[in-house]
């Protein structure tokens, strides 16, 4: 049997969740593709930036979610090299706050109406519907078909089969480990309310507060070789791997008590970087008749900058605005379609420039943090930051404009 429906977004992460709840905002339903069996609220924390707030203000979800986490007022940045550091302490311009991963997901889902997001559903590939009209034919795993007049692909990561018919090639990635999770203080944490961001050595660690009582951290390090016996391993025995890597690199005290006192049930490991360079943003063909991507499918940055949720959010609210007005401003038959398939257009038009200083800017940090490159490149990559205005975070003062 074939179903047919209107809007159909496959993935149900930030962006695919944000999505659907940005149309349903504007009195337009779409189905939400998941191939999970329940919301994937896994990640421990997320950054949200000024401009992630005012994405999140026009999905009507921002006030809840500020009750959950309390204002990062300061950056701090600590640089060991042996003996010797470097240290810079710095205010917070615009809002940022720590969010708790699930308290998000949740936020955006509860507010879509019943039926609205489909668990289990693993897509084998993506067609052209041969009836034309701009459609494609989505067949699932289990050899059912669903049309979709419009196809949104939030499927981000290395498999998004959406991108893949699209003609995008695959996102590219570093081999790094992540420990991610979240401690508790029941009687108050003893840090103030900033984002530390430490590096030592080929680590980088960063410990953020959400609540007076909760604080989120994060460690990277080179992927430990096959030998370490990582494969498969409980996430407590991870834990106590990077302990021992930080505590023979002489990481402070006061960081490694935090990865110490880690909830293990919050602990989440990462492997590897994700992102799309920044010249495949520039000229990625990023739609097919009334087929497109947004969020990781369609940008993924990697974490260097703290921007692929928020920017995930900004798609949202733009791909929504854009396909409202195509449906109020067409009928039906080929004029709806036309309408429809230049909505997208305009959608990526407007998107593309962002997208492209945020990728280049990601893509430059992660240049150098994780390639020590040459002296001469790395004065390059410099320069760059400081045309882009890496340093006063202009990238946090973007705003998306209105629902």
């Amino acid at each position: 049997m074939t179903e047919a429906h209107g809007i159909v977004i496959v993935g149900g992460g930030i962006c695919g969740l944000a999505t659907a709840l940005a149309l349903h905002r504007k009195g337009i339903a779409s189905l939400v593709l998941e191939k999970s069996e329940v919301l994937r609220a896994e990640g421990a924390g997320i950054g949200v930036q000024a401009n992630g707030w005012r994405a999140l203000e026009q999905l009507g979800v921002a006030g809840e979610l500020r009750k959950t986490a309390g204002l990062i007022t300061s950056y701090h940045d600590v640089w060991l090299q042996g003996d010797k550091s470097t240290r810079d302490r710095y205010p917070v311009r615009t809002e940022l706050r720590c969010l708790n991963r699930k308290d998000l997901i949740e936020a955006l889902a509860k507010d879509l109406p019943a039926g609205a997001i489909r668990f289990g559903c693993r897509i084998a590939a993506v067609h052209e519907d041969p009836g034309g009209h701009g459609a494609a034919v989505l067949t699932m795993a289990d050899g059912a078909t669903i049309k979709a007049k419009v196809l949104i692909g939030c499927d981000g990561g290395t498999n998004s089969v959406v991108a893949r018919y699209l003609g995008l090639p695959p996102v590219r990635t570093i081999p790094r480990l992540v420990l991610r999770g979240f401690t508790s203080y029941p009687h108050g944490h003893p840090f103030k309310n900033e984002f530390l961001r430490l590096r030592v050595g080929d680590f980088f660690i960063g410990r953020l507060t959400i609540t007076d009582n909760l604080v989120h951290f994060f460690v990277t390090m080179p992927t430990p070789s096959p030998d370490a016996g990582l494969a498969g391993a409980d996430l407590r025995d991870v834990r106590d791997l990077v302990l021992k890597e930080l505590e023979e690199h002489r990481c402070p005290a006061e960081i490694t008590e935090v990865v110490r006192g880690s909830d293990p049930e919050s602990l989440n490991l990462v492997t590897k970087f994700w992102y799309r360079p920044p010249w495949e943003v520039a000229l990625g063909g990023f739609q097919k008749g009334a087929v497109t991507v947004a969020g990781d499918a369609m940008h993924a940055m990697g974490p260097f900058i703290g921007q692929g949720g928020s920017a995930g959010l900004e798609d949202a609210v733009v791909l929504a605005r854009t396909l409202a007005r195509a449906a109020g401003g067409a009928g039906e038959g080929e004029d709806g379609e036309a309408a429809v398939g230049g909505a997208i257009g305009a959608y990526i038009r407007e998107r593309r420039l962002r997208l492209v200083l945020l990728s280049l800017e990601s893509y430059i940090m992660g240049v150098l943090l994780v390639r020590s490159p040459s002296p001469a490149v790395k004065l390059a990559c410099v320069a760059v930051l400081v045309l882009l205005g890496s340093k006063s975070l202009r990238h946090a003062n973007f705003d998306c404009g209105r629902l």
